[in-house]
């Protein structure tokens, strides 16, 4: 069976309050800079392929009096990103080491997720990782899936999927993969080991 990993808040985590907790004093008013300036379908432009300089040029016409703090979810991304997930990559460590065909697939910015690899050796036991950004394409629309299968030469019924996102879970079992809902480490060690997986 090949495991197929989504890397954001499964294996790496990700959050731009770990960033803006620094910069906005008041809670509320962080929160609606996320929901309204840098907000989710914003960001996720970025991961379609996005440059972040256009994606910042784009926000400040919309918010000029938040250029600053615009420009810092560039110039300051990795701050966003505080380490790993740690009971999810001990379960990655174990899979290889029993030889398991481990793939990736992620939402992410082409230019973003480079500069994260080189602070990640664990991402190197991915025998191949699709990146949204460099694919112009995101998850879960079908495309994604089936440009792994093709490159890495597998059958996508004969792989799970692990996401946070159920949509995207939902998405990859739309093209014949097992889902499997990411909720914590330890779910995801019950359901591989009642798989025999693990």
């Amino acid at each position: 069976m090949n495991v197929v990993f989504d890397l954001g808040m499964v294996l790496i985590e990700w959050d731009p309050r770990h960033l803006y907790r620094k910069v906005f004093k008041d809670e509320a008013e962080m929160e609606w800079f996320l929901a309204y300036v840098c907000h989710p379908e914003w960001n996720l432009e970025q991961d379609r392929g996005r440059s972040f300089d256009d994606a910042v040029a784009e926000a400040t016409a919309r918010h000029p009096d938040h250029a600053a703090a615009i420009a810092m979810y560039r110039d300051r991304w990795h701050e966003m990103v505080p380490g790993a997930i740690q009971g999810t990559v001990a379960i990655l460590e174990e899979l290889h080491a029993k030889g398991t065909p481990l793939y990736a697939i992620t939402n992410w910015n082409g230019d973003t997720f480079r500069a994260t690899k080189l602070r990640f050796p664990f991402l190197d036991l991915f025998r191949d990782i699709v990146v949204s950004g460099d694919e112009k394409l995101l998850k879960p629309e079908p495309e994604i899936f089936h440009r792994l299968a093709r490159r890495a030469h597998i059958k996508l019924e004969d792989s799970i999927f692990i996401d946070d996102s159920l949509k995207n879970v939902k998405g990859a079992e739309a093209v014949g993969m097992k889902g499997h809902h990411f909720t914590s480490p330890e779910k995801l060690r019950a359901e591989l080991e009642k798989l025999g997986i693990l």
